[in-house]
């Protein structure tokens, strides 16, 4: 194991957030907050960690992705803990399990949230609370593959440890390229969200913080009631720009390039939208009431479905209070997520069709027991490897969704709110139902159970292996002990 360009990574990344921390405290100044205090010492600390670990450039800069993985994941995790600091030193969330769990929940774009009162928050820390989702909607690692050359190959291996998806490939030959390229189509988009919400009247800020929260797909709102307050105009924006922020951005490179029978050959994304449009006509038609009207209907039918498909949790409307098909619709949504390659979370569209493909594979062989049939997407075979690790993930995801509904059973909570609140977070949506639905929060549970469903969060954001492999136990010994051991690819 290539320790050294492993501690080399994490101190870039330190001094990465150690940058990023500078907003907030702009803000801090702008609106002379003296809580911008504890941003300024942690983003110092961050730095002089970073410089430590950083002051010896590694000569071997090759790794592999056991390396990748182990490095993805203990990055999220220290982006967490010191990206909690601000709001413990500040005082705005003193608890610190309580503000680790809402840093966790904003860098792995869940937006499940502890806080009673979010209005009551400071102004910086409001913005370092929805800055996180945008730093990790596209992924940190991603934006350091960006601006930092690695040698051998090896920045491959921590795109696809971070990036979404079965399968993760380059829009471009140089893996460099791919991560500016992204991360351009990234800032492009966010900037055209927050102009669209200023000409419907948006306060500045509120266009900025919502914005963030819409391009992570994470769903910390600022008010008190999400996005219920905003008019018709600034829902209808937040809702189709969350339908666009979990779209697989190749979808975006292809367009840019003018490859429209690229664009359009995409099947996951033809199915991402068929499952929208037929999930808004479902709960259209069993929440619409003459006095709310069709428009009406429409508008709140169509966010909650892009909210949740995304998943990005936002909310216009309590929708625990809706009929038990709709809720039923909304919680099929909260597992299939957004496409493969986007900022959404989930299982992931294409996993679904690669899965639906495969057992009707499976029926047409015990039909035709000689005939050989390939499953393709998008008219090109599907590797092996790719359809072992689509079985694998599911496998996984159902057993570790299982223990982590039956590890938090023992506070004796009702099964729906159990469920949704796994559901919610291995997912990373934010709102569940019942005593965690869009109304509610996640303060009534007890650390254990928070702790229980930060590992879920990152779990779900990293797509389960890079965050399980840190538990293997040669990981553990190469890690911590000494001694030579072989490379594994």
């Amino acid at each position: 194991m290539n320790k050294k360009v492993i501690v080399y990574l994490l101190g870039q990344v330190l001094k990465i957030e150690a940058a990023l921390m500078i907003l907030p405290i702009i803000m801090a100044i702008i609106f002379g907050e003296v809580e911008g205090l504890s941003f300024f010492i942690v983003s110092v600390l961050c730095f002089v960690i970073g410089f430590i670990f950083t002051v010896k450039k590694p000569t071997n800069f090759t790794f592999y992705l056991k390396e990748g993985c182990i490095t993805t994941a203990l990055s999220w995790i220290l982006l967490s803990i010191f990206g909690s600091l601000p709001f413990v030193l500040n005082g705005d969330i003193p608890n610190f399990t309580n503000a680790l769990f809402e840093t966790v929940s904003g860098f792995t774009t869940t937006g499940a949230s502890i806080l009673d009162d979010v209005e009551a928050l400071s102004n910086c820390s409001t913005l370092w609370r929805s800055f996180t989702h945008w730093i990790g909607g596209m992924g940190v690692l991603v934006f350091l593959l960006a601006i930092i050359p690695l040698s051998g190959g090896s920045n491959i291996n921590l795109m696809r440890a971070e990036s979404p998806g079965p399968s993760v490939g380059k829009l471009v030959p140089k893996i460099k390229y791919t991560a500016q390229l992204l991360y351009i189509i990234y800032f492009a988009l966010t900037v055209i969200e927050v102009v669209l919400l200023l000409l419907g009247g948006a306060p500045f800020i509120d266009a900025l913080n919502t914005s963030f929260g819409t391009a992570g797909t994470g769903g910390f709102g600022i008010k008190n009631d999400s996005i219920g307050g905003y008019n018709a105009y600034i829902q209808w924006v937040v809702t189709i720009f969350m339908i666009l922020f979990g779209v697989n951005f190749n979808a975006y490179y292809f367009i840019l390039l003018k490859k429209w029978k690229k664009t359009l050959a995409m099947e996951e994304i033809r199915w991402y939208f068929i499952i929208i449009i037929t999930s808004v006509t479902i709960i259209c038609t069993q929440t619409y009431t003459k006095a709310a009207g069709f428009f009406t209907t429409l508008r709140h039918s169509s966010f909650q479905v892009a909210s949740i498909m995304t998943t990005t949790g936002f909310s216009t409307v309590d929708f625990d209070q809706w009929n038990q098909t709709a809720k039923t619709v909304l919680v099929m949504l909260m597992f299939i997520g957004a496409c493969a390659g986007s900022t959404g979370g989930g299982i992931k569209v294409s996993r679904f069709i690669i899965t639906v493909k495969t057992i009707f594979k499976e029926l047409h062989s015990y039909i035709h027991p000689k005939s050989i049939k390939k499953i393709n997407i998008d008219s090109k075979p599907i590797e092996h490897d790719v359809l072992r690790s689509t079985n694998v993930y599911f496998i996984t995801f159902i057993m570790m969704f299982s223990l982590s509904v039956f590890l938090i059973s023992f506070e004796g909570k009702d099964l729906t709110t159990n469920f949704t609140a796994i559901a919610a977070t291995i997912n990373n949506i934010g709102p569940g139902l019942n005593m965690v639905g869009p109304t509610k929060n996640f303060a009534h549970f007890s650390a254990f159970s928070k702790y229980v469903m930060m590992f879920d969060m990152l779990l779900g954001r990293l797509e389960l292996f890079p965050m399980l492999i840190l538990f293997h136990p040669s990981v553990i010994k190469e890690l911590f002990f000494s001694g030579k051991h072989k490379k594994t690819i």
